[in-house]
């Protein structure tokens, strides 16, 4: 496969500048909203699953300063562009390359505050597929329940696996978290005011015990239709997009 032109794209408002093949899999507004939701603090480590050119956790450190980041990348493509975003931006940002159905050993013998994910979005048995190969090639040979048993692995007592998923696929996800997961809270991202959500945030805890909670949803954009050629967000998406405010879970 020849190397994919790049484009070099500003996150946070420019606070961020991430290298990203031109054509094919490119980070947007998910990985942004869902390294926002992370409730990391100095001093914690943070494992991104699939974490692609290292969108999700160099915005989380960029928003945070003195975590101990970690990203596992199956693609070699990937995992060197995610080394080279981290270099230019100055985040320490460990990537180790290998696939999340058999974990490098340095990844095995760690555990983490927080684990990330923005998991596969297609479903391999219905046969509808990821926009390009790199994706998919990059995503591997794992399910999602095998995806959610790894990621859940490499987590502390009492660390919080959080992840971003499409919405027709919660069902599957919550079907195929582990036992051992609780404090489950599941966070709708609607379109716009009476869209269905199209995106799920979803954060659950390793050994935690309090009941399932299902947030109202985060509306995205103003007004019931897009009608002009010209950015909608809410002030609270456009907040977290332009000047890295964080997006906490609602604590009710």
């Amino acid at each position: 496969m020849s190397t994919p032109d790049l484009t070099h794209d500003a996150f946070l408002g420019g606070r961020l500048k991430l290298w990203q093949p031109k054509q094919g899999y490119r980070a947007g507004v998910d990985p942004v909203l869902l390294a926002a939701s992370i409730a990391a603090k100095a001093g914690e480590s943070v494992l991104d699953l699939g974490c692609g050119a290292g969108a999700v956790a160099l915005c989380l450190g960029r928003r945070v300063e003195g975590l101990e980041l970690h990203g596992l990348e199956l693609q070699p493509f990937y995992a060197e562009l995610a080394e080279k975003n981290a270099a230019e931006n100055e985040i320490p940002f460990t990537v180790h390359q290998g696939d999340v159905a058999d974990m490098p050993a340095a990844l095995k013998e760690r555990r983490f505050h927080h684990v990330l994910t923005n998991p596969p979005y297609f479903d391999r048995e219905t046969g509808s597929k990821a926009p390009d190969t790199l994706r998919e090639t990059a995503l591997g040979g794992a399910s999602l329940p095998l995806w959610l048993e790894a990621a859940a692995r490499r987590l502390l007592p009492k660390g919080y696996l959080t992840l971003i998923c499409r919405a027709e696929r919660v069902p599957e996800l919550l079907a195929g978290l582990p036992d051992y997961l609780g404090s489950c809270e599941l966070w709708p991202i609607l379109p716009r005011a009476g869209q269905p959500s199209q995106l799920v945030l979803l954060r659950a805890r390793h050994s935690g015990r309090a009941a399932f909670r299902l947030h109202a949803g985060l509306l995205m954009h103003k007004g019931v239709a897009h009608t002009a050629d010209a950015e909608s967000y809410t002030d609270e998406i456009a907040e977290v997009l332009r000047n890295a405010v964080s997006l906490p879970f609602p604590k009710k």
